[in-house]
């Protein structure tokens, strides 16, 4: 067996791939289908990796460069592993002019992180994008998945020092 034969023979196993192949298959293969199963493979192991992208090109029969091209396209993709806890913050145009850039620099600043990246430790993802669409609540972010609107950078600074607080609590019990 080749290598590239023991490598298909191992994602066959891997109940991550089979949750994609069932979203290809309830979508019958279609073309159109791809900005669902991406979504449903970032879902599953939580980031694109390079050979989840090649292989959903080749279930679907579609060039890898389409594969990239919806990939970069939404922000909401991500190529590396996210941190443990995450707080995405929304740039678009209400929000900005509502202070959002600030909110991304204090958090940046405060746990040494660049936007779009994750700390040393993994355990906080700083994301920016360009709307989520709530705009009367300017500015918004989403922490550990909870959209909390009219933010400000010491509210956002709080809540995620906390919840990082928590979280390395909780590992400390565990020791």
């Amino acid at each position: 067996m080749t290598t590239q034969e023991k490598s298909g023979a191992n994602l066959l196993q891997d109940e991550r791939y089979k949750t994609i192949d069932r979203t290809i298959k309830r979508l019958n293969r279609r073309e159109d289908a791809l900005l669902e199963v991406l979504n449903t493979a970032q879902e599953v192991f939580g980031y694109l990796p390079q050979p989840v992208l090649r292989y959903v090109a080749q279930q679907l029969h579609v060039p890898l460069s389409r594969v990239y091209g919806v990939a970069t396209f939404y922000h909401m993709f991500t190529f590396e592993p996210l941190g443990e806890h995450t707080c995405v913050v929304c740039a678009g145009t209400a929000c900005h002019v509502k202070g959002s850039e600030r909110i991304i620099h204090t958090l940046s600043e405060a746990f040494d992180v660049r936007p779009g990246g994750t700390t040393a430790d993994k355990t906080f993802s700083l994301t920016v994008t360009r709307c989520l669409g709530s705009c009367g609540l300017a500015p918004v972010v989403v922490v550990d998945g909870q959209v909390h609107g009219k933010a400000t950078p010491e509210s956002v600074l709080a809540q995620v020092t906390h919840i990082l607080s928590l979280a390395e609590m909780l590992k400390e019990g565990a020791r």
